[in-house]
């Protein structure tokens, strides 16, 4: 077989103590072909896209080949799932292959999902059927188009077998997913119920070196590093919030150290506005409905800060002072970012003091009127004249305290409107569109909607893009009620 894609590999993880990871090579497949390739991405991670694209380059995307210099691994975390603690959990269909460093100096991990079986499998098969690859490469680009923090998708890969689940036997895929880095909360508590404080210091200064640099020379590390991930977490649920966007399942495995978006199972954008909004089919109780995720993210938080409390202070009670302050600071970043982003959607170029009252009035007469999330924001940036803004409609006289809170002036209105005009999506990847690309590709093979809808939500705010099929609200025979995972 020819040589494989020249990766600049440089890992870094791997220099860590064994109990970080197992070493292991993923499970090769069958048949595996290509379903798609993120050649912008590849250039990015200093690969050549067509290398990527031949026989070999196919083999290694899906597990069937190793390049020079990968140190397949997976990684050992484990957190609580819905409340419920699990001492471990760890990558059990995900294998890291190794880490690059970008041509934009950035360090990136490139990791199989759906590559078999590891130590950690908890009797899973450890593969992924072709549903949940195709959600997480679409939703994942949409949201790195959309500027929010996230993993990204590399390329998806058939594998020519079938993978049972509930709904019967199902194509089987492998994505490949780029990260900026794949440690978790869930990490650190792997080690904290361990009681193992040389692991976590080394994880510790792992993380500054690799995400927070700046507070290397902090006179307390571990507490700003705290700080610096809180701030990472806060930021990123706020701009989750401005997008209608729910994860699904922010268990501490799933909180992402770098604050990234991470793991895209059950996830799905609103279509019409509602505070506690639940999609997740395994999400019985709610707990991580759409007005629940900054409170979720915050418990995170408690979890990790309870994992560094040996290195915040010798002092127990300081410690715990010391880590419950960075914890209340939380509500503040947040409720910050939050006014940030809903601001922009409103194009509001200043700050006043009622604006969280302004904001939370419009998503009221939204939630009580059942309006679209993204069209009802859309509709007030292009102001349509049959829109539920306009005399008569529903949200007029909330337009007209809008209106007097907008200068007046022509420049502040140009201004206002460009503003609104990046912030609020055109497009975004609904459910029921993602629905319909999946059922192309497990009923017929055809992966071309597939690649038409990620041509369309990889450009989010394209005004071109206005009145197309892919900025239509589901029809109530298309409304998607449930999300699921794919284990």
């Amino acid at each position: 077989m020819p040589d494989t894609p020249t990766i600049a590999f440089d890992n870094s993880y791997v220099t860590l103590a064994p109990e970080f990871y197992a070493r292991l090579e993923p499970t090769p497949v069958s048949a595996p072909e290509l379903i798609a390739l993120n050649e912008k991405l590849a250039l990015t991670l200093g690969i050549d896209p067509q290398s990527l694209k031949s026989g070999t380059g196919i083999a290694m995307l899906a597990g069937n080949a190793i390049a020079a210099g990968s140190q397949p691994i997976a990684m050992a975390y484990a957190g609580h799932q819905f409340g419920t603690w699990v001492p471990q959990l760890g990558d059990g269909r995900a294998i890291l292959l190794g880490e690059v460093i970008g041509t934009d100096g950035i360090r990136y991990d490139i990791q199989l999902k759906g590559a078999g079986r590891t130590p950690f499998s908890r009797g899973g098969d450890g593969r992924n059927w072709i549903g949940p690859v195709l959600r997480e490469y679409v939703v994942s680009e949409a949201m790195a188009a959309l500027g929010v923090p996230t993993t990204r998708a590399l390329a998806a890969v058939t594998s020519g077998e079938t993978v049972l689940r509930e709904q019967g036997a199902l194509p089987g895929a492998i994505l490949t997913r780029v990260a900026r880095s794949h440690i978790r909360v869930g990490t650190f508590q792997y080690f904290a119920a361990r009681q193992n404080r040389s692991a976590i210091e080394q994880l510790t200064h792992h993380v500054i070196a690799r995400h927070y640099p700046q507070v290397a020379d902090s006179e307390n590390p571990a507490l700003a590093m705290l700080d610096a991930v809180i701030q990472a977490q806060s930021s990123l649920i706020a701009h989750w919030q401005s997008l209608g966007f729910i994860h699904g399942v922010m268990n501490t495995d799933n909180a992402s150290i770098s604050g990234d978006t991470i793991d895209y199972g059950p996830c799905a954008f609103m279509d019409t506005y509602t505070a506690d909004k639940v999609f997740s089919s395994i999400d019985q109780g709610s707990r991580y409905a759409y007005q629940n995720q900054p409170r979720i993210a915050q418990w995170n938080m408690v979890n990790l800060a309870q994992c560094l409390l040996p290195l915040l202070h010798e002092d127990e009670a300081e410690a715990v002072r010391l880590a419950q302050e960075a914890i209340n600071r939380f509500d503040e970043h947040f409720i910050e970012q939050y006014l940030i982003r809903m601001r922009a959607k409103l194009g509001l170029v200043d700050e006043q003091g009622d604006d969280l009252a302004l904001i939370s009035g419009l998503l009221n007469l939204m939630q009580n009127n059942s309006l679209d999330f993204t069209i009802t924001f859309r509709q007030l940036t292009s102001r349509s004249p049959t829109d539920p803004f306009a005399p008569g409609g529903p949200l007029h006289d909330w337009y007209l305290r809008w209106q007097q809170r907008i200068d007046a002036s022509e420049p502040v209105r140009a201004a206002a409107q460009a503003l609104m005009a990046k912030s609020n999506p055109v497009v975004i990847p609904r459910n029921h569109q993602v629905e319909a690309v999946i059922a192309a590709a497990v009923d017929s093979r055809d992966y071309s909607p597939f690649h038409a809808l990620l041509e369309v939500v990889t450009r989010p705010f394209d005004h071109d893009l206005e009145g197309s099929e892919y900025t239509l609200a589901p029809t109530p025979e298309e409304i998607v009620t449930q999300t699921f995972c794919g284990t």
